[in-house]
C-alpha cells in the first residue's frame, strides 16, 4: 500500500497553523503537527482523521534535525511558525526583541526547511510554502524589527525557489495582511488585550485564520506543474499597512 502523502505544518498549535492543518486534513494529507505546546498539539491530533502532534522549538536546530529523521516521509512542509514581538521604533527597540523575532521568523524557517528538504525532494513532487507577512513586502512605523524578519523570510522563500529551479519541489509564499487570531496582536503586546484589541478597531472583517488556511491549501493542492510563486492576501478593508477603512 502507498503511504499516505504528508504535510507537516510548524506553529500548528493555534491560528493560522491549526487552521491550515484541518485544511490539509482534510484534502486527505496525513497530518504532522508541530509547535512547542504539546497539549495543543495533541487536541487538535485528536480531531484529525490521521494526524501526529510533535513538540518542537523550531530554532532548536538539533531538536529539529532529530524531527526530521524520525519522519518516513514529508511530501509538503507549511513553515508557518512565528510572531512579533513589540512596535516600539527603531531608535528605541529591543535588540532582543528583534533577534527573537529573526531567530523564530528566519532561522525557524531555515532550520525546518534545511532539515526536510531531502525527504520532500525524495518524494518527487515536494511543496514548501513560506507564510511571511505583508510586512515583508513593505514597511510600516513601529514595525522595523518584524519587517526586517519577515523580509528575511520572503527572501529566503524566492532564493530558495531559485536555487531549485529543475527539482521536484515547488516554493510557495503566502503572504497574509491583516489577520485576526486570537494570539498574533496579544503576543506582539505582550497580554495587553487593549491594545491588542485596537488593532482592529472599526474594521468589520479583518481576515481570519480560515481565510489564510483555504489560500494555502488551494496552493498547495494546485497541480504539480503549477507554482503559486507568491500570494498578498488582504481584507478588502486593507488597501495597505497604513490604509484600512475603520468604520466610525
Amino acid at each position: 500500500m502507498t503511504a499516505a502523502r504528508t504535510a507537516v505544518v510548524t506553529g500548528a498549535s493555534s491560528g493560522i497553523g491549526a487552521a491550515t492543518a484541518r485544511k490539509l486534513a482534510e484534502a486527505g494529507y496525513r497530518m504532522i503537527l508541530v509547535a512547542r505546546r504539546k497539549d495543543r498539539l495533541e487536541a487538535l491530533a485528536a480531531e484529525l482523521p490521521h494526524a501526529e502532534a510533535y513538540a518542537l522549538d523550531v530554532t532548536d536546530r538539533a531538536a529539529v534535525d532529530a524531527f526530521a529523521a524520525s519522519l518516513d516521509r514529508c511530501d509538503v512542509l507549511v513553515d508557518n511558525a512565528g510572531g512579533a514581538l513589540g512596535t516600539d521604533p527603531v531608535a528605541t527597540a529591543d535588540p532582543a526583541d528583534w533577534r527573537a523575532m529573526y531567530e523564530v521568523n528566519v532561522l525557524g524557517v531555515l532550520n525546518v526547511t534545511q532539515a526536510l528538504l531531502p525527504a520532500l525532494t525524495a518524494s518527487g513532487d515536494g511543496t514548501v510554502v513560506v507564510v511571511s507577512s505583508t510586512a515583508g513586502h513593505g514597511t510600516y512605523e513601529g514595525g522595523g524589527g518584524y519587517v526586517a524578519a519577515k523580509h528575511g523570510a520572503h527572501v529566503l522563500a524566492e532564493t530558495l525557489r531559485l536555487e531549485l529551479c529543475g527539482q521536484p519541489v515547488r516554493v510557495i509564499e503566502i503572504a497574509p495582511g491583516m489577520v485576526r487570531t486570537d494570539e498574533f496582536a496579544l503576543t506582539r503586546f505582550r497580554g495587553d488585550e487593549a491594545k491588542a484589541a485596537k488593532v482592529y478597531e472599526g474594521v468589520a472583517e479583518p481576515l481570519t485564520a480560515d481565510d489564510v488556511a483555504d489560500t494555502i491549501a488551494w496552493a498547495v493542492t494546485r497541480p504539480a506543474h503549477v507554482n503559486i510563486d507568491l500570494l498578498v492576501v488582504r481584507p478588502r478593508a486593507q488597501a495597505s499597512h497604513t490604509k484600512v477603512h475603520r468604520a466610525r
